[in-house]
Parts: structure tokens; sequence; C-alpha cells
């Protein structure tokens, strides 16, 4: 198991404030119906059979710009991007700033480190 900080993330994890929030913080959210936040999957369909969080919509990262219509959000809503390990997500968080969605965080070391701190129920697999 990864040493990790009281943050929950891996010991010196250079978060980026603006772009990335925690997996806790995405978890709180998650838990929190009254927000509005919307947990995007960006793995392929093949990943999430291997692993998903409920209450995420799956939106593969190659599909987000045609699907953008789907993202019930504006500039104030909080929007957390998930996919592995945190490097697909960021990509899409930037697109989604782009967008407009300055609400949007990719969720630090994905779905990976989801597993670790948040919920050891999900597996963890390599590509």
């Amino acid at each position: 198991m990864r040493d990790l900080d009281e943050r929950g993330l891996p010991r010196g994890y250079p978060l980026q404030d603006g772009l990335e929030m925690t997996p806790r913080e995405a978890a709180s959210a998650l838990q929190s119906v009254d927000d509005g936040f919307i947990l995007i999957d960006c793995r392929e369909a093949f990943e999430l059979e291997m692993a998903s969080i409920e209450g995420a919509v799956h939106i593969p990262m190659g599909e987000t710009a045609n699907r953008l219509n789907e993202i019930d959000a504006d500039e104030q809503t909080q929007v957390g991007v998930i996919c592995h390990t945190g490097r697909r997500s960021l990509q899409v968080t930037v697109y989604l700033h782009e967008q407009g969605l300055s609400g949007a965080r990719s969720v630090a070391g994905g779905i990976d480190l989801w597993a670790v701190d948040i919920d050891p129920g999900v597996p963890r697999y390599t590509k």
C-alpha cells in the first residue's frame, strides 16, 4: 500500500490547485446530493468493466467533445473527472475549462488511488 499524506495523496504529490481534487474531496462531493456534483469517468468501456464508481457518468475521453451537451453543468458546477491514474482526466479537465466549465477538476491518482484510499472494494488493475 502507498504511503499517503493527510489528504490521502502519495507523499510529495504536487496537487495542481484549480485543476485537481483529491479522491477524498470527490467522494465527499459525490455523497452530498445537494451540491450538484458530477463525476465523469473518462476511461474506456473495457476499463469500466474492470472497476467503476457508483454514480459516475461514463463519457470516454475521445467522446468528450461530441458529448459535451450531456454534461448538465455551467461554470459554477463542480465536476470531477476520473480515469485510471489521473493523466487522461487532467487532459479532459483542461478541455472542460476551455469550454467554460471552470469548476472541473481531475481526481488526482484516478480510480487506482480511489481503490487505495476510498474504497478497497474497487479492483485495481493495470492496462
